[in-house]
Order: structure tokens, then sequence, then C-alpha cells
């Protein structure tokens, strides 16, 4: 594949090999004592050894990231940052160790709490700006987009609710996106993270806020997924659909600028719960939130629907794509899949409602809208 540079919406070195370049970036931005924030499974494949050896002094690494990643480790990070007198993160992973990364540089100096820059109407201007630190981010799977986003997902242990952190300056300062760092990644996880882009890049497109550059970019990122994602899944050495699946996802993080929706707002509360895989819960309601929303939403999925060239260039045809899709992935259709009970559905239909990303969803769902979702993605009631 060929190296390029982009520019929009941050520096973005994309090519094979890339991560050679790792020192360029460092001095770029005038790191001289990277901190490596990853996690242990990424730790495991070499990757991180890799980046380690391109650098003119080998670099501290922090690897305490749960798959959900939690307030507390992104505190523990910031200890660590601290007593090493880092400059600097290099965020290496999917986007647990990428938003942890961006949380310690966020935080590294700051004398409030994570929970204080929540992305609610201003609460970003309580930080300090001129003491967080520069990221450096280098995803390892193609899904979340973090790379590209310029905030993070983290759980609350106390009140079990995952919150997004914002801050402008969260946004990485270079992204390097290598196509050789994603060859590791195994086919579930392929399957995951990829439905997590289609995610990203399908909620933006249907949302009704004007945005029209975030529109398009969410329309082109959805083609490429229908182009490569099996690919990637069925031939984990596939080159060029590693690099169009990172472009992808990158692209679904610079989308959802546009905003998000109930996808989104029902799976954060099954992942801060049940500990589940975000990319995977995202796939499991896709089909039902598309139903749900479909008043809203059938037009604009008949025009998506040409443009990916398919057969059936209806609503239902688009819905039979998604539903053959999450097949050849084998993603589970339905909720009693990943989670063996029902009794906290009240619960999470609060959770739900209360989730940012419910206000980017085309049509105004209540609490009772969620908990019918909530069963019906249990039962498989399509």
């Amino acid at each position: 594949m060929e190296n390029i540079n982009w520019n929009y919406p941050t520096p973005i070195w994309f090519g094979q090999g890339r991560i050679n370049e790792i020192q360029q970036a460092c001095d770029n931005l005038n790191i001289s004592k990277p901190l490596i924030v990853t996690d242990p499974g990424i730790l495991k494949t070499g990757i991180v050894e890799k980046i380690n050896s391109y650098l003119n002094e080998e670099a501290e690494i922090y690897s305490k990231v749960q798959g959900n990643p939690t307030g507390k480790n992104v505190d523990d990070g910031v200890v660590y940052f601290n007593q090493s007198e880092n400059d600097g993160v290099i965020a290496v992973g999917g986007g647990s160790g990428m938003d942890t990364g961006k949380g310690i540089a966020l935080m590294a100096k700051q004398t409030r709490p994570l929970w204080d820059f929540e992305d609610i109407g201003d609460y970003w201007t309580r930080a300090n700006s001129d003491v967080i630190f520069p990221i450096i981010a280098i995803p390892t799977t193609a899904g979340t987009g973090s790379e590209t986003g310029r905030a993070g997902v983290f759980t609350n242990e106390e009140s079990k609710e995952k919150k997004i952190i914002f801050h402008p300056k969260m946004l990485p300062s270079t992204v390097i996106l290598d196509p050789e760092v994603t060859l590791p990644l195994p086919a579930n996880l392929t399957a995951f993270t990829g439905m997590d882009a289609l995610a990203h890049c399908l909620e933006a497109f249907c949302s009704n806020v004007f945005h029209p550059l975030s529109q398009g970019i969410a329309l082109e990122g959805i083609s490429i997924v229908n182009q490569f994602l099996v690919r990637a899944f069925e031939d984990g050495n596939d080159i060029e659909a590693r690099g169009n699946m990172l472009a992808a996802s990158s692209m679904g993080s610079i989308a959802f600028q546009k905003g998000l929706g109930a996808i989104h707002s029902l799976s954060h509360p099954v992942g801060a719960l049940y500990n589940t895989h975000h990319g995977l819960t995202n796939a499991v309601f896709m089909p039902y939130v598309l139903k749900a929303n479909r008043t809203s939403i059938e037009e604009k999925l008949i025009s998506l629907s040409r443009y990916l060239g398919l057969t059936n260039q209806t609503f239902e045809g688009f819905m039979e794509w998604i539903l053959s899709l999450r097949k050849s992935l084998s993603i589970p259709h339905t909720l009693k899949e990943l989670i063996k009970e029902d009794t906290k559905f009240e619960q999470m239909s609060k959770m739900a409602l209360a989730d940012p990303s419910t206000g980017g969803n085309p049509i105004k769902f209540n609490e009772s809208d969620f908990l019918k979702l909530y069963r019906d993605s249990y039962a498989g009631n399509l």
C-alpha cells in the first residue's frame, strides 16, 4: 500500500511499516521521555517491543488497562507518569489503550477529578489546557477510532456507569496508521472492532444533525466496511483489507462529530455492568435500533443501499445486508447470547436514557422505548 500523510483532523501517517518513524513523531512534538500506554494483551504481541526498538531510548510502559477502562486505570497511570517524569504519551492499542493514554495525558497535572470533565456542555473548560501532554496514537485494531477522537470512555466504578470524558486536546497530535500492527488481531476481534467502526459511521449517517462534512465521511466509511471487513476477517494477513479498515475506523470517529444514537446508548450500560466487548455489543443491538428508528431513517438507508450497490435497495434490503454481514462475522443475534440474565433492564434503561449518545438518535426515545429494545434484543424479536 502507498504511504501517505493526511492532515485531517490531525496529522495522520498512513502506510505499511510507518511505526519505524515513531522517534520522528516524538521529536516533532518535543517528547523526550514518552510513556507507552497499552493493555496486557497487546503487550504480549511484541508490537510494543518493536515500537521501543525504534526509539532512541527505551520507553517505560504502563499496561494496567482493562477491556472497558476505568477511572482507576487512568488514576494509576497518572501516578506512574508523574513518578517517571514523562513528558508525553504513546497510546498503543484498541480503544481501551488509546482512551487510557489520552486520559493520562489529560489528567497528569490537573487538580480536579476525571469525572469533572464529562462531555456535558462546557465542562471541558474546567481543565487547565496548558498542562495537557502531547499524545501519539498507534491503533492496533480497526474499530474505535479513538486515534481521531477528542474524548475517551471510562467506567466510573462507584456508579457503574460509562462516562464520556472530553477535551479538544485529547485529540492525538500525531496518529500512525500502520496496517502491519493490526495483523496479529484474531478474527473475532477483527469482527467486533470492525462492527464498531460500522456503528460509528452508520449512527452518524442516520443522525439528523446538520454536518455535511461528517455525512460524506460516514457514507464512504460504510462503503469501505462493506468492501473490506469480511476480507480482513477471513484473511488476517490481507494487508490491503487491514489498511482500509484502519482508515474506516478513523473515519467513523471523525464522522460521529455529527452524533451517535441508541446503539451506543444501549451498549454503554451493558458494557459497564457486564464488561462485554463494546464493538460486539454494538453489533448485537444494531438491527433492533435500525428497526426502531425506521420512520426517521428509511429514506436515508434506501439512498445508502444504492450507494453500496445492494441488490435490494429498500429498507428491508439494507436490514438483510446488516443481518447477513453479522452472520458472516459470527456475530450473535441476541443479547441473551452475551448476558445470561434479564434482571437489570429497568436500571439499564435509565442509564441508556441518560447516556450522551441518546441526544443524537434520529427519534427521541424515552425510558420505555429503551426497555422495549432491551427486551426485544434479548428475545430476538426483530
